[in-house]
């Protein structure tokens, strides 16, 4: 069977496809490194500084920054509508509701850029600079941030609830079709589940499996319990951290990898990367070469971040995080 079956038609096919290409590398292609290289060029250096310090003060904080960009660019694009209080507010969603942190670290990035540089830096470049400052400070690998994004008028609060973003209880399928959703392919999926190298997960997120499931270490299990007993639901205890990485918790390595492997991830959504499925390879991969796994992060986290940036005219560029113009 001839690969096209006329020249026409492969002219046609070919047109197609670069069309499709153009369509999804329109709105990204307006992002740029450089974007405030002439309009605020301290931008970078003032976010790191404000960063650095709450890292240092608790290093916790790398992980909920990172957590936050994520949670924007899921629910309609990396538009800043995670920072928004309001009615429509994200922050009240079932998945972000007490779950969020960090908002606070935004807001005196912003309050410095702005004293820079008013009205110029959108609050959702600086949760994409956040986040890679957040891995960097860490330990973990530094990349150029494409920059450019505006800031959504409006929060998202029904599409946040919707399911578009995967829960702790998710299985393997829901995490690769909810990836997919936004662009993202599997591998994108298993090197930024590698983001839980860093922070730490609540006892309400983590306690079924370490009571009920098979496929975790048992020495591990008995650990993670004395800090999270059964009967928590519902109760303060919920509130009770554990590291998402117990080897290496403050540091950006390929260590979560590893615990996977030995069955010591802590969510039922991070073991399931590793239980005899088509991802087992990948974390294999990951957890015998650090670079090849910085790599696919890295490349996976320029990917999110061209999820439906709003630019050019469209959106706006807030003078609180909180609140629109």
């Amino acid at each position: 069977m001839a690969l096209f079956s006329s020249s026409s038609s492969s002219t046609t096919t070919f047109a197609i496809a670069l069309f499709t290409l153009f369509l999804i590398g329109s709105s990204s292609a307006q992002l740029s490194e450089n974007f405030y290289a002439k309009k605020c060029p301290k931008v970078l250096s003032a976010v790191k500084s404000v960063v650095q310090s709450a890292v240092a003060k608790e290093p916790r904080m790398g992980g909920s920054l990172l957590r936050l960009f994520f949670h924007d660019c899921f629910v309609n694009g990396c538009d800043g509508s995670v920072l928004l209080d309001g009615p429509s507010s994200e922050k009240t969603a079932p998945p972000n509701n007490n779950s969020l942190r960090g908002y606070e670290v935004i807001d005196a990035i912003k309050s410095k850029v702005e004293a820079i540089c008013p009205g110029i830096v959108s609050c959702a470049d600086i949760t994409a600079i956040a986040a890679r400052d957040s891995v960097n400070i860490l330990g973990g690998p530094f990349w150029k941030v494409k920059l450019g994004r505006r800031d959504s008028k409006t929060g998202f609060f029904q599409l946040a609830s919707s399911g578009v973003l995967p829960g702790p209880s998710s299985s393997l399928s829901t995490l690769i079709s909810n990836f997919k959703d936004q662009g993202l392919s599997t591998k994108d999926m298993v090197a930024l589940s590698g983001a839980h190298t860093i922070g730490k997960a609540r006892c309400a997120t983590y306690g079924s499996r370490i009571y009920t499931e098979k496929n975790i270490d048992s020495l591990f299990a008995k650990a993670r319990q004395k800090n999270c007993p059964s009967n928590s639901n519902g109760t303060p205890k919920d509130n009770n951290v554990a590291p998402l990485d117990f080897k290496t918790p403050n540091h950006f390595d390929n260590s979560y990898y590893k615990n996977l492997i030995n069955k010591k991830g802590l969510l039922h959504s991070d073991q399931v990367l590793f239980d005899g499925g088509s991802t087992d390879s990948l974390v294999t991969a990951y957890s015998n070469n650090q670079k090849a796994f910085e790599s696919d992060f890295v490349t996976a986290m320029i990917k999110m971040g061209n999820i439906k940036p709003l630019t050019g005219s469209n959106g706006e560029i807030r003078r609180q995080c909180r609140s629109p113009n």
